[in-house]
């Protein structure tokens, strides 16, 4: 910890770094997504509330399940891509939290809270999505973030009662891969210092 990261390995998280939205056919295995968990697990979260719940779909027979949610224009990603990973948040995380944080009981402080459960776990839950896709990138593979696409039917589909996951809810879809570069869009412009922060 304090040692700076050399730029090679900045320029692969961020600046060189890129949305991909065309992949080649190279399959990503069990054993990689097992050890992309086992990296953006580590996030930090508010109280290690750890609220992310992912759904790799892989087969073709899942994402057919998947495919008459997704937004037309993202269809064709969704079929390239070798995985699509759910994101989604469990509204139930907090019955977690004597595992996850013994020190207190935070279970106390969620529990009956629909509001604090509803905003924590959309909260920490989008944190570990965004880990989960700086980890993908470390470990070699692409993502393809993706919103468009109609959360209710996924959470029909995926998370409908007798499923073991009634509790969860899709936040979003992030395609993992390899992207094919040929086919990336120009860079699109990002804000400067002075737009976006301020330094009192």
């Amino acid at each position: 910890m304090g040692t700076r990261l050399p730029d090679v390995v900045l320029d692969a998280l961020f600046r060189e770094a890129r949305t991909h939205r065309a992949w080649l056919p190279t399959p990503v295995s069990d054993e990689l997504l097992h050890e992309l968990y086992d990296l953006f697990k580590f996030g930090p979260t508010s109280a290690n509330s750890s609220p992310a719940r992912v759904v790799f779909v892989k087969s073709d027979a899942a994402k057919a399940r998947l495919l008459p949610a997704v937004a037309p224009g993202n269809v064709d990603k969704v079929k390239a891509a070798p995985v699509c990973a759910i994101i989604a948040y469990d509204l139930e995380f907090y019955e977690k939290l004597p595992t996850l944080s013994p020190g207190r009981d935070m279970r106390a402080a969620f529990a009956g809270n629909d509001a604090v459960i509803a905003e924590a776990a959309l909260r920490n839950g989008s944190l570990q999505g965004a880990y989960l896709m700086l980890a993908a990138r470390a470990l070699g593979l692409d993502v393809g973030a993706m919103s468009g696409f109609d959360a209710e039917k996924v959470n029909a589909e995926f998370f409908a009662t007798g499923s073991g996951q009634e509790k969860w809810r899709a936040n979003f879809l992030c395609n993992l891969g390899y992207g094919d570069a040929s086919r990336l869009f120009p860079r699109q412009p990002r804000l400067s210092f002075e737009e976006a922060c301020r330094i009192l």
